[in-house]
């Protein structure tokens, strides 16, 4: 076990994941930004500031935020729906596909719905996020943590579960009661058909006191096929704590470890060959190992000079959340001449190559 910076540890237990069963399509808890023991309550606060930025009324005219805007509703409608959640969790987004053609509910409701539950109705311009906004803006947000994982070529090929404990601080009810900074919440009035009114309201003048102490929790790490380096694994209000705010998150931030034969770049596997002269004249049939066992065919009928590259079509890296599509393997060849001939040898190169 290695510690970190702010009482993290880290690199517990490793597993393969069953990247065709559960998390086949897309990763829900990733699209919120939480990780898979979030609570309701940090589920709605991770909704509540995408619905917020990604909005339509505040995107106009761009049709990446409106998709979206459509795929945060989506997925807070299946996460925040305890048994939708549990069908997702055991056999994910093709699971939950399954269960809706089978009459278990499904279709959903539109995205402007869901948001409506949030922040009621008659936000009809841009103009109607001023206030919400502005909450967003005064909330107090402990510190983001940030942390490398080194993870290994054959980790990113593959996909890997990483088990973390994380050791950190979280607030605990204390004796007494001290004067807090609150933040304000933004309350919405209807004040006739159709209109609505918006006013800050402190929360509170005093609240119960707490502390800080230490406590561990367990995260779970995914992997996925295809990410790449600087790739983020964002765990929402995983970070630090502070009081009178929410926590900050905690991301792991991906780093490649190098490896003894292939090098990426993009989606793309480049390998070093070496082949003797003989081979480099008069062809080959050969196999190499691939980051995860499975042999790749290489050969050659005609002569291959020093330098030459091979390319061989679907044989690279797995694209990121697209699902059977690969990139290419290059294969770039060395000729291993030999230090010396002896006069039989070179006799026998003259009169076949003169």
């Amino acid at each position: 076990m290695v510690r970190f910076t702010h009482f993290l540890l880290f690199a517990l237990c490793f597993s393969p994941l069953a990247f065709d069963t559960v998390m086949a399509g897309k990763n829900y808890y990733d699209i919120l930004g939480v990780s898979k023991t979030s609570s309701e309550d940090q589920l709605k606060r991770a909704y509540r500031k995408l619905a917020l930025k990604y909005h339509p009324d505040k995107n106009k005219g761009d049709e990446d935020a409106n998709k979206k805007f459509a795929e945060i509703n989506n997925v807070y409608e299946v996460l925040s729906d305890a048994k939708k959640r549990k069908i997702y969790d055991q056999h994910g987004e093709e699971g939950l596909k399954q269960h809706e053609q089978q009459g278990g509910g499904g279709g959903g409701h539109p995205a402007g719905d869901i948001f409506s539950q949030f922040f009621g109705r008659g936000f009809g311009g841009f103009g109607g996020f001023g206030g919400q906004e502005e909450e967003e803006d005064q909330t107090l947000k402990g510190e983001t943590l940030v942390v490398q994982l080194e993870v290994t070529l054959k980790d990113l090929y593959v996909g890997r579960e990483m088990k973390v404990v994380r050791d950190k601080n979280v607030i605990k009810p204390a004796k007494g009661t001290r004067r807090c900074n609150c933040k304000n919440k933004m309350v919405t009035k209807q004040v006739g058909p159709g209109m609505y009114q918006q006013f800050q309201q402190q929360e509170c003048e005093t609240c119960p006191n707490v502390k800080y102490a230490r406590e561990e929790t367990f995260l779970t790490v995914e992997v996925e096929p295809g990410m790449r380096d600087g790739h983020e694994i964002s765990f929402f209000e995983e970070g630090e704590p502070i009081i009178d705010g929410d926590p900050g998150d905690l991301k792991f931030k991906v780093h490649t470890a190098p490896h003894p034969k292939f090098r990426r770049e993009g989606n793309h596997l480049h390998y070093d060959m070496t082949i003797s002269l003989v081979d480099a004249l008069v062809g080959f049939d050969t196999t190499i190992d691939h980051l995860d066992g499975h042999k790749v065919k290489v050969t050659s009928t005609s002569v291959t000079k020093p330098g030459a590259v091979k390319k061989i079509v679907g044989q690279g890296m797995p694209l990121f959340e697209k699902a059977q599509k690969y990139g290419d393997l290059w294969i770039h060849f060395t000729v291993d001449f030999p230090n010396s001939l002896n006069d039989k040898q070179k006799k026998a190169i003259s009169d076949n190559f003169a």
